[in-house]
């Protein structure tokens, strides 16, 4: 078993990452935002300052000051994004530099699969800005004998209608733009390297989908404002084809928070399917 269970607790040297205005625009465009989000894609509207999507930490500094070096090995074809959450201390400007620290918090033996979770921490100034937690499913990576890790349900939607119901189609092409945000993994863009994981077809990216969700969240509950999205969690519960409908519904459970699902539907069938469950919004 290539993993190293002894990795909980390492983390990452301290590293500075920057971003600029055009970085904010370029993850806006890539998570389906355009003519009718101008304070989030143009930085030059009139009288429209431009504003950032609270989703953006996820792409802040990719792959830099990371602590899942410290792992062992795996074979990244096999690995998928299990969980992820995003807690916003205050919203994050449209350019600055952050230093991040990371560590590897959790590490779950699933019989077949492993599960490693990582914490990321952003300071600006000296001060917290956002913090990212995220967790990766790793098949044919388990079986040393460890902690099975916390299961169960979570966040589950009240039994009855939404109160909010958002729509949005993503691009065929909406990987090869949400890419250069910083995640290259050629299973997004390469059939080869995605039948090897064994999918039909390239699949979007976990945090794209992610990325729409935010997207509808800010709208419908948030009243497009940042400063009113405090913290974002779900778990990815199946992938998504590019070129499919997502339809993000929401059900307020008290003044301050919402839980949410994702569904995917392709214009084939437009059968529903959950890709992200277990959301949570806390918002102003």
């Amino acid at each position: 078993m290539p993993l190293n269970p002894d990795a909980v607790g390492s983390k990452s040297e301290p590293v500075e990452v920057s971003w600029t205005s055009k970085d904010a625009l370029l993850y806006a465009v890539g998570i389906g935002a355009g003519h009718d989000e101008l304070a989030f894609t143009t930085e030059n509207s009139n009288e429209i300052p431009q504003l950032v999507f609270p989703t953006f930490p996820v792409v802040v500094g990719w792959g830099r000051g990371s602590a899942m070096g410290s792992i062992g090995t795996f074979d990244p074809a096999l690995l998928v994004h299990g969980q992820q959450s995003v807690t916003l201390h205050r919203p994050i400007p449209i350019a600055g530099t952050v230093t991040l620290t990371s560590e590897i918090t959790g590490m779950y033996d699933k019989g077949k699969a492993a599960v490693v979770v990582s914490e990321t921490k952003a300071l600006m100034d000296g001060e917290p800005l956002y913090t990212n937690t995220g967790s990766s499913f790793m098949r044919g990576e388990g079986g040393w004998g460890g902690d099975r890790g916390p299961s169960g349900p979570k966040n589950v939607p009240p039994k009855r209608s939404a109160d909010h119901e958002v729509t949005y189609v993503t691009d065929r092409d909406q990987a090869f733009v949400y890419r250069l945000s910083g995640d290259r993994n050629p299973l997004h863009t390469d059939p080869a390297f995605a039948a090897k994981g064994g999918f039909d077809t390239p699949i979007l990216h976990g945090l794209c989908t992610y990325g729409f969700t935010g997207r509808a969240l800010l709208h419908a509950i948030c009243e497009s404002d940042p400063a009113n999205f405090h913290h974002i969690e779900g778990r990815f519960a199946s992938p998504v084809v590019p070129g499919e409908s997502l339809i993000i519904r929401t059900w307020s459970i008290g003044d301050d928070e919402s839980v949410f699902t994702t569904s995917a539907a392709s214009s084939a069938d437009g059968e529903e399917r959950i890709v992200i469950d277990q959301g949570l919004l806390r918002h102003a």
